[in-house]
């Protein structure tokens, strides 16, 4: 397959999303089984998990790591291309991976659901790969398609567990590292305490931290954080 880095749907990956910079804790078999199907040992893996259990981060993880190794690849949210219609599935049997995300989102809609079916055996048939998530074990989809819902149960199916406290705070700790700041563990705490404790949202607010620490010359103290809260806060209201 030529190499290609460009996404198809303009679809773009987020940066920081790589497995460098994902802190498995007891998601280490997840973490693996994917390094493990970029490289190619396997076809077909299926995540699930709750919100903000890093399922999304792992698929942009998967892509961003195959097209570094010069192979094509697509990331589809379902939830935000619902709206585009089934035609956004032709064709992507050409690619090396195609990662499907958030697949709870197209139950009881019977078009998805085929269509996803007949995309997962063209991606069969070509000898590609599939990575897809959800928010439940393929039989608790609600999916009105049951060969569907067996198709995602073929390959290797894991759930990835919540992290811990500690876990949360050393993976505020490992993201701001790689964004070259130094976050303390009692300010990790202190986000945990007084913010929405999903890590997406934790994450959301840290690259804001980033942005307003930068542009006021200001380390990252307790002081500061509660300041930049409470702003966001009463912007909220």
């Amino acid at each position: 397959m030529a190499a290609a880095t460009q996404l198809p749907l303009n679809l773009g990956l987020r940066d920081e999303a790589s497995f460098a910079n994902y802190l498995a804790g007891p998601n280490r078999e997840a973490l693996h089984a994917i390094e493990a199907l970029v490289r190619g040992e396997h076809r077909f893996l299926y995540l699930w998990g709750a919100a903000g259990s890093g399922k999304t981060h792992l698929l942009h993880a998967g892509c961003q790591a195959m097209s570094a190794a010069g192979e094509r690849c697509a990331y589809l949210p379902l939830n935000e291309l619902r709206a585009l219609g089934t035609d956004v599935l032709e064709g992507l049997e050409q690619l090396a991976l195609v990662c499907v995300d958030d697949v709870q989102s197209i139950a009881a809609y019977p078009e998805w659901e085929t269509e996803l079916f007949h995309l997962y055996n063209r991606l069969r048939e070509a000898g590609a790969t599939l990575l897809a998530a959800g928010d439940a074990p393929p039989p608790a989809l609600g999916l009105s398609l049951p060969d569907l819902s067996s198709r995602l149960s073929w390959g290797l199916v894991l759930q990835l567990q919540p992290l811990s406290d500690a876990e949360k705070i050393a993976a505020l700790q490992l993201r701001a590292h790689n964004r070259g700041m130094e976050l303390p563990a009692e300010v990790g705490g202190y986000l945990l305490r007084h913010w929405p404790r999903d890590m997406s949202r934790l994450f959301e607010l840290l690259q804001r931290l980033d942005i307003h620490s930068l542009t006021r010359q200001r380390k990252l103290t307790i002081p500061f954080v509660r300041e930049l809260i409470a702003h966001e806060t009463a912007q909220a209201q």
